[in-house]
């Protein structure tokens, strides 16, 4: 007797749910898709217990007669492709005809649909029809999954608490409606409204809904493309920042998306405004023609590749870096009578997925300490301003410069002024090199033998930084001097990582490819804390600082200064 059988449908559809259907997050995101493909305008989702154990979305979409809504639940069976040909082109967010059979395969499901003309009801349970017939509703389609994992308790023991589960629902949610401002999507957890956009069609009120008014202010627009790709959505000024990953929305014709490289793209154009441990608020649409995507990647659809992925990645470090540097704006400290309001904003972080609830805990902490900086009665805000014109009135605690201007008192971290200061001293030097000086010993670095071949390439790769390799034998690279700009760091650390870039292929950049080395040398020339400076010292700290390209932050992200508004002092003094 043969050894190798056919596995039944119900076995197969319960195989497939294995990567369709990981958790609840899961389910409503397979859910909605199919809402917005049914041109919905209305979706609410309603979930009991972090949707372990219900999870009900309802659309006003187009609806679906009797035949159609009994062949949603057959396997492969789709309304989105017909040929071989069209997933090459796909524009929709489902095509692949898994997600129903393999939710119902494990879970109870009702479908009650209507499409103007047939108004029906399938149950479904365990992957067993239960009923099929005529049922009274609104036009669209209402589906309730429930008893999620009931005959798999291997994959509900994988779930975890309902709260958690909760949250990454919500961070979904908040997902299509970034993506989707011109749908209403209505989030209800166990019977109370967690979350609701308008569906105006207006990006910014939603980014206001999910990350409250004062990030909503200092949204800096994206408008930018090139041959291939449109880029659209807004950045958040880089005071502004998360502790991880998660507010760095990327969707791709709509479609949400996990891609680490885009993701590094968008840090990288944040890099020089923002400390490394920290990430940016960034709410970003990639449009592109849908034969340069390829979304058949993996079941559960969040995966892509591109056809053009070096080129976009290019696009959006520069561009992005380029919107930042022109509406760059400085940190201004508000005087507040209440801390709750803030406390109260610190509840927005539910919005995101953490791990564990512990690393959620400790990241609601973090962004209290971050946002409460002054006292008990302090929080922070941005305003915008350009750099002004102060008088230096004194200095605090050895620390802290103080300087009086239009708008109010000027606090300035003396060693991050001087930081940024020197970080643009050593830039402009390598920009604009006045000499060399002659190394004692020269530097060797010991290398392969097609790096040697290829040492005119190498040479012409780093011709702006004034460093000239050469052969030393069929395995050696030899340095003979080096620019003046380097006088103060690790040579042979430098050289080495120069030919490491090489070998790997990477972009050479004079300013960002050792930027961390810059800061290093940058700190290390600069006024330290605890040192007392006279007036004159501390006047010219501050006019140095103003006549810095970008004055607002040191080179690891952290600000030069804070202003205090004389209304805020005024307030807090009773006048």
């Amino acid at each position: 007797m043969s050894k190798i059988q056919l596995l039944d449908l119900q076995l197969t559809n319960m195989i497939a749910a294995g990567e369709v259907v990981e958790r609840p997050s899961g389910i409503v995101k397979e859910l909605i898709e199919n809402s917005i493909d049914a041109n919905a305008k209305n979706i609410i989702v309603k979930v009991l217990e972090g949707g372990i154990k219900s999870i009900q979305v309802i659309d006003d979409g187009e609806g679906m007669d009797k035949e159609d809504a009994v062949l949603s639940f057959k396997r492969h069976a789709t309304s989105k492709i017909f040929k071989p040909r069209d997933l090459f082109s796909i524009n929709t967010f489902g095509f692949r005809g898994e997600a129903l059979p393999s939710i119902s395969s494990v879970s109870k499901v009702v479908l009650i649909t209507n499409n103007k003309v047939d108004s029906t009801k399938v149950e479904i349970n365990q992957g067993e029809n239960i009923f099929v017939g005529p049922y009274p509703s609104n036009t669209g389609t209402d589906i309730t999954v429930s008893d999620l994992f009931y005959k798999t308790p291997a994959r509900l023991k994988h779930l975890k608490n309902p709260n958690y589960e909760n949250s990454l629902i919500n961070d979904v949610i908040i997902k299509f409606a970034l993506s989707n401002p011109d749908i209403s999507f209505t989030f209800i957890s166990d019977n109370k409204e967690s979350f609701k956009s308008v569906g105006s069609g207006d990006l910014l009120e939603v980014i206001y809904k999910v990350y409250g008014k004062d990030i909503a202010k200092n949204a800096i627009k994206i408008d930018e493309e090139d041959f291939d790709y449109k880029l659209k959505g807004y950045m958040i000024q880089p005071q502004y920042t998360r502790a991880n990953r998660n507010a760095i929305n990327i969707f791709m014709n709509g479609r949400m998306v996990r891609s680490y490289k885009i993701q590094k793209a968008v840090i990288d154009a944040y890099k020089e405004y923002i400390p490394n441990d920290r990430y940016p608020i960034v709410v970003l649409d990639i449009i592109m023609d849908f034969q340069l995507i390829d979304v058949n990647v993996h079941p559960s659809k969040w995966e892509v590749r591109l056809s053009k992925q070096q080129q976009l990645e290019y696009l959006i470090k520069e561009r992005l870096n380029k919107l930042l540097s022109k509406d760059i704006q400085p940190f201004t400290i508000e005087i507040a009578p209440k801390i709750k309001e803030k406390v109260e904003m610190v509840s927005l972080l539910d919005n995101f997925t953490y791990e564990t609830p512990k690393e959620k805990e400790e990241s609601i902490k973090e962004e209290i300490i971050q946002e409460i900086q002054v006292s008990e009665n302090t929080d922070i805000n941005i305003v915008n301003i350009a750099f002004p014109s102060l008088r230096v009135i004194g200095q605090f605690h050895g620390k802290f410069i103080l300087a009086e201007g239009d708008k109010g008192l000027y606090v300035i971290d003396q060693h991050a002024a001087q930081e940024r200061v020197h970080f643009e001293e050593i830039s402009n030097m390598m920009n604009n090199p006045k000499g060399f000086f002659e190394l004692l010993i020269p530097i060797m670095v010991h290398t392969s033998s097609d790096i040697i071949k290829r040492l005119d390439e190498l040479n012409e790769k780093i011709s702006d930084l004034n460093i000239k390799f050469e052969a030393f034998g069929n395995d050696t690279l030899i340095v003979h001097s080096l620019p003046l700009w380097l006088k103060d760091v690790n040579e042979q650390a430098f050289i080495e990582d120069l030919v490491d870039y090489f070998k790997e292929e990477k972009d050479i950049n004079k300013i960002h490819l050792h930027r961390h080395k810059l800061a290093t040398m940058a700190c290390h020339r600069s006024i330290r804390f605890n040192r007392v400076l006279n007036k004159l010292e501390m006047q010219q700290v501050v006019d140095e600082l103003s006549i810095c390209k970008q004055p607002f932050q040191c080179p690891h992200g952290r600000p030069t200064f804070v202003l205090i508004e004389d209304k805020y002092l005024e307030r807090e003094f009773l006048r």
